[in-house]
C-alpha cells in the first residue's frame, strides 16, 4: 500500500518570502486525506513538491507506490490538445513518451515518403504496444463511455476544449481511479463537477483502496469522503500543518478547542518565563555579595537558556481577514425577462422572469447550457441597450440562441467567469489595476486601493501580477472588481470553486447584503442553501423552476 511522509518542508518564493515554514505530516496507506487552508498558503505548491515538479529548499518527501496526478489546470483546457492528450496526462511516463513518439512520426509521414520515417513509425507503434498502450486504450474506452457517453475511438481525437470543465474533470478522474497507480494526488478534483459528479467522486473515493491526497474547499465532499484533514496554517515564518484525524463533521469543534488550548499554553509559558527571569535576577544580585550563590546563579541561567531554546508553544494560526462588500443599486422591478428563449443545440425554448432582489440558483448537469445562459445575460441579452453592456473588459463569447432575453432598466451586469479567463488583467499588479481604473470604473488613490485589497485578504499580494495569483486569490480579486464596478446584476459562474472556506462564507454574507439581483450557476450544495429559488436545466432539454435545489438531473439527452 502507498503512503507519503512529508517532513519539515520549507519553501521560499523568488522574492525571499517564506511560503512553507516546516510542513510535516503523513498520508497513511489507504487513507483519503484532504489538504485545506486559506488561498495562497501554498497547497498547490506543496502538491508540486510532492509530485517532484518543484524542489523544496529544506526538508524531504518520502513516498511508496506509483503516483497518479490530477493537476489544477484540468477543467480549464482551452488549447489545441485532444481528449487523448488529456488521458495521457494521467499515464505513466514511459507510456506518455511512447505516445509522443507515435504522434511525432505520424506527423512526419504526412509530409515525407522517406522509408526511414515509415520504419521509425512502425518501431514507435511496437514500442507503444510493448509499453502497454493497447491495454491502456481498452481502459480509456471504458473511461470515455463513463465520462462522455461515447467510446475512445470517437472521443480520442476530439479537442479537449470542446468538453465542459466538468467533463474534463470526470474524464481524468475516471482514468486515474481505473488506472494502476496506488497513490493519487488530486488538486481540487471537485471543481467544475456537477452534484451527481461530486456524489460519484465521494462514492468512488470511499470504495477505492488507493491512497488519496486531495485539495478541496467543498464542505459536503470533505465530510463525505475525507478520513483525515491536513490544514496549512499561515504564519509569519511560512505555513505549517495541523492534522485532524477525523472527518469534517468534527473538524470545526476540534480546531476551536485546539486554539483555546494554545491560548492557555501561551499564558502558562509567559508566566513561567517571568518566574525564571525573576529567579535569575535574584541569584545574580545575591551572587554579587555571596560566593556560595554563584553555582545557583549559573544553574538558573542555564535553566532559562534551555527554556528559551525550547521556545514558546505554537502560536494561534493567523486568521485571514476577508470582508466583501457588494453594493448594487435600485433597478426596474423586472430584472430579466426571457420569452421563448432557446439556447441553440442545448435547451428547448423557455420563458422566465427574474425580479429585482431575487437570488436565483442555476442548476443542472454539466454541458446543459447553464454557463451559456449566464454569458448571454452578461453580454446584455438580446439586442442590448448601452446601459446593459458588461461592467468589465472580460471577454464574453457570443451565444447562439433564438427567442429573446432582455434586461430591465438600470441593470448593469457584472460577470464572474468560471475559468477566471481575464487577459485584460494579465501582466498587471493588483495595485496598478485598482489605481488606474478603466472605462467601467474609476481609479482609486493608492491608499484606498491598498485598503480595498486588505478587506479582501489581498494586502500581501498588492504588488503581485494577477496571473501569478492562486485560483482563490484570483476569484476574490474578481469579486472585488465587481464591488467597485457598480454592477446591479451579479452573474456568478461557480464562484465558490476556488474560494477557501472562510472566503466562501464572506461571499455568502456579501450576497445577502447586496442591493440587486443575483444569478449563480453552482454545484456547491452548501452555497445553494442561501438562494430563494432555482432555474433547473433538465436532462430532457427543458428549463423549469423549483423552490428547492434539484441535484439529480443527469446528462442532457442529445446526439454526441
Amino acid at each position: 500500500m502507498a503512503h507519503i511522509d512529508v517532513t519539515d518542508i520549507q519553501y521560499f518564493l523568488s522574492d525571499g518570502t517564506q511560503l512553507l515554514g516546516g510542513v510535516t505530516f503523513k498520508v497513511t496507506a489507504g487513507s483519503k486525506t484532504a489538504l485545506i487552508g486559506p488561498n495562497g498558503t501554498g497547497k498547490t505548491t506543496l502538491f508540486k513538491i510532492i509530485a517532484g515538479d518543484l524542489k523544496a529548499d529544506e526538508g524531504s518527501i518520502n513516498r511508496t507506490g506509483t503516483l497518479g496526478i490530477m493537476r489544477q489546470f484540468v477543467g480549464q483546457v482551452r488549447d489545441e490538445s485532444t481528449v487523448k492528450d488529456l488521458l495521457l496526462s494521467t499515464a505513466a511516463p514511459a507510456l506518455a513518451q511512447a505516445a509522443a513518439k507515435v504522434a511525432e512520426y505520424e506527423a512526419k509521414m504526412l509530409t515525407s515518403e522517406d522509408e526511414k520515417v515509415h520504419m521509425r513509425y512502425a518501431e514507435a507503434i511496437i514500442e507503444w504496444g510493448d509499453a502497454g498502450g493497447y491495454e491502456l486504450e481498452t481502459t480509456w474506452d471504458k473511461v470515455c463511455m463513463a465520462a462522455l457517453g461515447i467510446g475512445f475511438d470517437k472521443a480520442g481525437d476530439r479537442l479537449a476544449r470542446t468538453l465542459s470543465g466538468g467533463e474534463q474533470k470526470r474524464l481524468v478522474l475516471e482514468a486515474l481511479f481505473e488506472g494502476n497507480d496506488e497513490l493519487l494526488l488530486l488538486d481540487e478534483p471537485d471543481n467544475y463537477l456537477d452534484v451527481p459528479g461530486k456524489r460519484w467522486l465521494e462514492d468512488t473515493m470511499s470504495r477505492s483502496n488507493k491512497t488519496v491526497l486531495f485539495i478541496s474547499h467543498d464542505r459536503e465532499l470533505l465530510n463525505n469522503a475525507a478520513t483525515r484533514i491536513v490544514t496549512l496554517e499561515p504564519g509569519h515564518g511560512g505555513a505549517t500543518a495541523w492534522v485532524h484525524g477525523g472527518a469534517f463533521g468534527s473538524y470545526v469543534q476540534a480546531r476551536k478547542e485546539r486554539n483555546e488550548r494554545f491560548e492557555e499554553l501561551r499564558k502558562r509559558w509567559d508566566e513561567e518565563h517571568a518566574k525564571l527571569k525573576e529567579l535569575v535576577n535574584m541569584y545574580k544580585t545575591k551572587a554579587a555579595f555571596r560566593s556560595d550563590m554563584a553555582n545557583r546563579y549559573q544553574a538558573a541561567t542555564t535553566r532559562l537558556e534551555k527554556f528559551l531554546e525550547a521556545g514558546p508553544p505554537q502560536a494561534i494560526p493567523l486568521e485571514q481577514n476577508v470582508n466583501m462588500r457588494l453594493k448594487g443599486g435600485r433597478t426596474a422591478k423586472r430584472a430579466v425577462v426571457a420569452e421563448k428563449l432557446e439556447l441553440t443545440n442545448l435547451m428547448k425554448p423557455f420563458d422566465a422572469e427574474i425580479w429585482f432582489g431575487d437570488r436565483v440558483g442555476v442548476l443542472g448537469s454539466n454541458g446543459s447550457g447553464k454557463s451559456h445562459f449566464l454569458r448571454l445575460l452578461a453580454s446584455g441579452g438580446t439586442d442590448p441597450e448601452r446601459e446593459h453592456l458588461p461592467v468589465s473588459d472580460v471577454v464574453i463569447e457570443p451565444v447562439q440562441h433564438a427567442g429573446t432575453v432582455k434586461l430591465g432598466a438600470r441593470i448593469r451586469p457584472g460577470y464572474f467567469a468560471q475559468t477566471h479567463s481575464r487577459p485584460d488583467l494579465f501582466g498587471r499588479t493588483l495595485l496598478d489595476i485598482l489605481h488606474r481604473g478603466d472605462e467601467h470604473r474609476s481609479g482609486l488613490p493608492r491608499e484606498a486601493a491598498a485598503g480595498a485589497l486588505d478587506s479582501y485578504g489581498l494586502a500581501g499580494q498588492s504588488e503581485q501580477k494577477f496571473d501569478s495569483l492562486s485560483g482563490g486569490q484570483q476569484a476574490r480579486f474578481q469579486i472585488l472588481l465587481l464591488q467597485l464596478s457598480g454592477a446591479t446584476l451579479l452573474l456568478l459562474d461557480e464562484p465558490t470553486d476556488n474560494l477557501d472556506l472562510h472566503s466562501g462564507e464572506a461571499l455568502e454574507r456579501a450576497i445577502d447584503a447586496f442591493e440587486g439581483t443575483v444569478l449563480a450557476v453552482t454545484h456547491d450544495r452548501w452555497f445553494a442553501r442561501g438562494f430563494d429559488r432555482f432555474l433547473v436545466f433538465g436532462s430532457d432539454g427543458k428549463v423549469y423552476e423549483s423552490d428547492t435545489p434539484v441535484w439529480d438531473e443527469t446528462r442532457v439527452q442529445r446526439e454526441r
